[in-house]
């Protein structure tokens, strides 16, 4: 589990962990459509969604565009 002594700890390991749906668009270079797509099909799973935004942790998002690479380049 984790402990964080202050907000600004939380914060920082929040922003370090976690991307939004625009930071996870950028990273992997792909369209909002293309994003929901992902998510439909299981490929990401957000940590938390609301009605406009979705949080994904950054380590799946890498992974994804890992997989897309080594997939593009067969």
């Amino acid at each position: 589990m984790y402990s964080f002594d202050s907000k600004d700890e939380l914060a920082s390991w929040i922003s370090k962990e976690l991307v939004s749906t625009a930071e996870a668009m950028e990273i992997l270079d792909c369209t909002r459509q293309n994003l929901h797509s992902f998510v439909k099909r299981g490929k990401l799973t957000p940590v938390k969604e609301t009605n406009r935004e979705r949080l994904f942790w950054r380590s799946d998002v890498l992974a994804r565009k890992e997989e897309a690479a080594i997939y593009n380049r067969k």
